[in-house]
């Protein structure tokens, strides 16, 4: 699709070329039988310019290519006015590369957002003493969890005070919907205060995609989806069921930095030889779940009571289940994984991630920009 766009941009500028040659009496141009001045020619040219350098950033994946574009734009259809009576239709290619260009320009903007949000909470967190974790710290956890700490390559290494990771991921954007949809995901933790910060986009179809981010900052939990990065479809803040499942998001995510579990945040509570109970508080929300584990200490699940949005008015059962582990930057974690809601029918596997890239104790906090 984007090289189909720049194709159909780079055609509108090569024309723009024909009205500077025709100027200087190069080539005929019979798409305009009015004359064209050289001063003109010039605007013709420079207009051929602005959109060609457009195209090339297009083609090269800059996010900065709509800034020349709408330069070229403004200068074509100054053209287009001039020579109304034989150009009036390039007004409908101005207006489908106008409309690209908006579209653009909110990816930017919501780009930016995530990488200005992602930058505060990398500069708000605190570095927490690298100190190697020893067996003699954890011995007042749940022995299943302590077995868990073991198993996972943990001891022995420094503590983790920050993460980022990239996810491929399936996604049901409601029960009985047919066919997956794609997406990537981005993801920042901070260990000290805990928090988060994880960006989505999804590709709908080739023309329609949609961004994502959920974050958990300072004891509070927002969410915002929008519709090719312009329409709002959702956005929530400032509530107290949002925050507790952002939490609770959080406390399930700590199987990919099994050293939160020496966190003074959480407070752990056996159940029996193979799980334990998890409860989370920080800054007035509080949260829980319970972690399942394998013979071996492997993380299995993790199973809570938790809002699925603000309009809920009970807690479902949501269960994040490993589908496949492996040893990552010497830390045996999940890196497949499913989450499911138990619904009145049934349970609705509604995600299916991937993680594809993880970094522990990041001196910059990584901020990439999505090529959706």
């Amino acid at each position: 699709m984007r090289i189909a766009l720049s194709i159909f941009i780079g055609i509108h500028g090569i024309i723009h070329l024909l009205g500077f040659l025709k100027a200087f009496g190069i080539v005929e141009f019979n798409a305009i039988s009015l004359p064209i001045s050289k001063s003109f020619g010039i605007v013709w040219l420079l207009t051929f310019v602005f959109i060609t350098i457009s195209t090339v950033l297009l083609i090269a994946q800059s996010n900065y290519w709509w800034i020349i574009g709408i330069v070229g734009v403004i200068l074509s259809q100054f053209l287009i006015i001039n020579y109304w009576s034989e150009a009036k239709f390039g007004t409908i290619v101005n207006l489908i590369i106008l409309v690209l260009i908006v579209l653009a320009y909110s990816t930017f903007n919501f780009n930016k957002m995530v990488s200005d949000e992602t930058a505060k909470l990398f500069e708000n967190s605190n570095t927490i003493d690298k100190n190697i974790i020893t067996d003699h710290m954890i011995l007042d956890l749940p022995a299943i969890v302590q077995k868990w700490l073991l198993n996972s390559g943990a001891i022995g290494k420094g503590a983790v005070y920050n993460v980022y990771l990239e996810q491929d991921l399936q996604m049901l954007m409601k029960p009985g919907q047919k066919g997956w949809t794609k997406g990537k995901a981005k993801q920042h933790f901070t260990i000290e205060p805990p928090g988060f910060n994880w960006s989505v986009h999804l590709k709908m179809n080739p023309l329609l995609n949609v961004v994502g981010r959920d974050k958990f900052e300072n004891g509070q939990g927002e969410m915002i989806i929008k519709m090719c990065s312009l329409f709002p479809i959702a956005n929530v803040k400032n509530d107290k069921k949002v925050n507790q499942a952002t939490l609770q998001r959080y406390l399930a995510e700590i199987v990919w930095f099994p050293t939160f579990a020496l966190s003074s945040h959480i407070i752990w509570e056996t159940i029996d030889n193979h799980s334990a109970k998890a409860t989370i508080e920080f800054n007035g929300t509080k949260g829980s779940g319970v972690f399942h584990f394998g013979k071996n200490g492997n993380f299995r699940k993790f199973v809570a009571m938790r809002y699925k949005d603000a309009n809920d008015t009970e807690p479902t059962e949501w269960t994040v289940t490993a589908t496949k582990t492996e040893d990552r930057n010497g830390i045996k974690i999940p890196v497949e994984a499913k989450a499911d809601w138990k619904l009145e029918n049934g349970n609705w596997t509604w995600l299916k991630i991937k993680i594809t890239n993880i970094k522990y104790n990041v001196q910059k906090m990584p901020v990439v920009i999505s090529e959706y």
